[in-house]
Parts: C-alpha cells; structure tokens; sequence
C-alpha cells in the first residue's frame, strides 16, 4: 500500500506533535484531597500549598512520613503519590521560571526533541515540562519517583526545587 503525499505529510506531522498532559488539577489534589489524617488535615491546607517555594518543605516532611510512618500506604499508591508530588513540585518551579514551560507526555517530548536521548526508558510513561523556546526538560516525577525508591541525588524536594530554578 503506498501512500500520498498528504498522507505522508500528516504522518510526519503527527508524530512530531507535542501531547499536552495538563497535571495543575493533580497537583491541586495534595490540598483539596487530604487523607483523614491529623498530620495530613493540620499542614496538607490550601494556605500552606500556596504553590511557593517555601511551600515544599511541607511536601518534604509529607514525603519523609510516607516513607516511615506510612510506607505500606506510599507502596500500595506508588504512582498516585509519584503524580501528586511530583505535579506539585513541577507546578511551583513552573511559576517560578516563568518560561513557557509546559506539561506534556514523554513520548511526545521524547519524538519531538533530541534533549531525552539516552534518558532511561523505565522513565518512559511519565509527563514532564518542557519548554520549547528554550528546548529544555524538567522531569519532578521521575525524581520523585527516584527519591522514593531511595535513589535520588537529592537530600530532599527543596533542594531538587531551587536547583531546578536556579539552573534554568
């Protein structure tokens, strides 16, 4: 079967078509969608998300507890947690850049761009930001991922945060 020239033409642009995966309400859900926890319900609130970079030092202390306190609840939710945090995360270093960073799925990003060659594929499936002026990635779910299963570079999400600001 061969093809037309505009069959080919929408083949190739589709596939260079980036894929928007807007994760803002998910990163909304780590105050609107609080366990019945008292921790959760005291420090989990609107006023202490406030989407700054303050703010996640209350991302960090609820990362800490679900690694102690809560590590059957983080295994059982692994990939809810990862997409909460990590839009969260991904949400306050996008106000903060303030450089057209957007959400969008990896693969979309993945055939659009050269900047994910050699990136593992077990990252593969994750949403990321990227910025297409600037043709730069930010990936907060796959570093949460990886702090989770204790294999992060980071000490922290509050480090991770400020280096991403301060680098981009």
């Amino acid at each position: 079967m061969s093809l037309t020239k505009g069959e080919k033409n929408t083949m190739f642009f589709s596939k260079n078509k980036l894929v928007k995966d807007n994760l803002k309400g998910s990163a909304k859900l780590m105050f609107q969608d609080v366990s019945k926890d008292a921790w959760d319900q005291e420090n989990l609130t609107k006023e202490n998300l406030d989407f700054t970079v303050d703010s996640i030092r209350y991302i960090d202390l609820y990362a800490k507890k679900l690694m102690t306190t809560d590590a059957e609840l983080l295994d059982k939710h692994f990939d809810n947690f990862v997409s909460r945090i990590g839009a969260y995360i991904g949400e306050v270093i996008k106000r903060n850049l303030e450089q057209g960073y957007h959400w969008f799925e990896f693969d979309s990003v993945d055939n659009y761009s050269s900047k994910l060659q050699g990136v593992s594929r077990k990252k593969k499936g994750w949403t990321l930001l990227y910025s297409k002026n600037r043709d730069q990635v930010i990936m907060p779910l796959s570093v949460v991922a990886e702090f989770f299963e204790g294999d992060s570079t980071y000490p922290d999400f509050l480090s991770y945060v400020e280096k991403m600001i301060h680098a981009h």
